[in-house]
């Protein structure tokens, strides 16, 4: 089934088009991998998703029911979440308060606990203030956080931005987790390798549209690498 349909989106900045007429489609349980260069416009159009950022044409459709103008209070109500870029914690609040503020009263699987069972490494700074923790372990509150609201649609943005290769090993390992659950989740990442890896499908896109969409499984690497920066096949 699918739970989220993209139209023709524009998205601008002034005069400064960020995205172009992107469509889309993901279906519940699947997990995408977002991938382009930077300033490939992934950003954007996930906070067009998540109601931070207001289209200036297309459509969105949630669960078949329009919510292009939907506030993004609403949207959080209707089941979807974002994670996102540089994690945006509360600082002075603990790890256990970071993930309670979010608690969106909708019933489902994660809880505290169950968060704190998904990522072990939180569990010795439950009661530590977000300020004090590792880049890794933010970015573990940030994506526990989001889970809190028991999404149906988990949008995430640079998991692995700025993080030491173990570190992303964890998280991923801990995303794995999440994924097993059946959430559905569309995911901006740099890394080809790990994108490859953790989704089913794959969209690249370059400067503000999609150039090049497939299952991950059957896209040839080279293909996926040229279409990221933009490149021709040699003659």
């Amino acid at each position: 089934m699918t739970l989220l349909r993209v139209t023709d989106l524009d998205c601008r900045y002034g005069l400064l088009q960020a995205v172009r007429g992107v469509s889309l489609e993901i279906a519940e349980g699947e997990t995408v991998a977002l991938i382009g260069a930077n300033g490939a416009g992934k950003t954007t159009l996930l906070r067009a998703l998540a109601g931070a950022h207001r289209p200036h044409a297309g459509r969105v459709e949630f669960d078949g029911a329009d919510i292009t103008r939907t506030p993004p209070h609403g949207r959080v109500g209707l089941g979807i979440a974002l994670v996102p870029e540089g994690r945006r914690l509360f600082p002075g609040l603990t790890v256990e308060e970071n993930l309670r503020v979010a608690a969106a009263g909708r019933r489902g699987r994660w809880k505290v606990q169950s968060v704190l069972e998904v990522f072990p490494l939180l569990q010795p700074r439950r009661h530590m203030p977000a300020a004090n923790l590792s880049g890794g372990e933010q970015q573990a509150v940030a994506i526990g956080r989001a889970l809190m609201s028991n999404p149906r649609l988990l949008l995430l943005d640079e998991v692995s931005l700025g993080l030491a290769p173990v570190v992303v090993d964890a998280v991923y390992r801990s995303l794995g987790d999440v994924i097993k659950e059946g959430a559905t989740v569309l995911l901006v990442e740099q890394d080809l390798t790990r994108a490859l890896k953790v989704a089913g499908r794959v969209i690249c896109m370059l400067e503000g549209r999609v150039v090049l969409e497939g299952e991950a499984a059957s896209l040839d690497r080279d293909r996926v690498v040229r279409a990221y920066f933009g490149l021709r096949r040699p003659a």
